[in-house]
């Protein structure tokens, strides 16, 4: 069976050695090459042509989010596998959607990160628990209620109306805005004043703005 041919990507010659050691007790692994920022490993992937590259997201230069999305641009054969000490939303979420298959904490097991070099080699994508958990918890929310637009108590005509009452423009400049009569326009208007319990078009315009409406 041929062995799975790996890319170490860490700008820490201390950790990328104790990786290779790691990878070479397992005999259907193979370490190919090495490099220790995004740029080198642009250039070693184009050499070794590794099934994965296992890629630090924090180096020198392009950082691993960059290289991993320039990876799987130009060598979609290349499976990323991402091995970080970052776990905050950002960092993760930028590493997937820059087409990394998985995303593994420094101080994984070691029979967590051969499993998972394994995994992304045969096209899974796997993470490790705690992002597990995370990415759990981000699909698990709710999703985000749009916010109600101010003065429930007008139609979305009148509302087009008080902004542009709100931009200062005269009834019939509305009219023509919107391409209704005069009549009409000061229908809306009263309506407004009267819902919205208003004297006069200054007093409307002024709690308009308040409300964000004609900026």
């Amino acid at each position: 069976m041929d062995r799975v041919r790996i890319l170490l990507v860490d700008d820490h010659v201390h950790f990328r050695a104790g990786l290779r050691a790691l990878l070479a007790t397992a005999p259907d692994l193979e370490v190919c090459g090495e490099a220790a920022s995004g740029e080198e490993a642009l250039a070693a992937v184009a050499v070794h042509q590794p099934d994965v590259v296992l890629l630090d997201l924090t180096m020198p230069g392009m950082g691993g989010v960059a290289a991993a999305e320039r990876i799987v641009a130009t060598s979609p054969h290349a499976r990323v596998l991402v091995l970080s000490m970052s776990d905050d939303d950002e960092s993760v979420f930028a590493a997937l959607r820059a087409g990394a298959r998985g995303y593994l904490l420094k101080g994984a097991g070691r029979t967590e990160i051969l499993r998972s070099v394994r995994a992304v080699a045969d096209g899974e994508a796997i993470f490790g628990p705690s992002v597990a958990a995370r990415l759990g918890g981000y699909f698990a929310a709710p999703p985000a209620q749009p916010a109600a637009p101010p003065f429930p108590e007008l139609t979305v005509r009148e509302r087009e109306v008080l902004d542009l009452v709100a931009r200062h423009l005269t009834n019939p400049q509305i009219a023509a805005r919107l391409g209704v009569s005069g009549k009409t326009v000061r229908n809306h208007v009263s309506n407004i004043f009267a819902k919205l319990q208003v004297a006069d078009r200054a007093a409307a315009a002024a709690l308009a703005r308040r409300s964000g409406l004609g900026s």
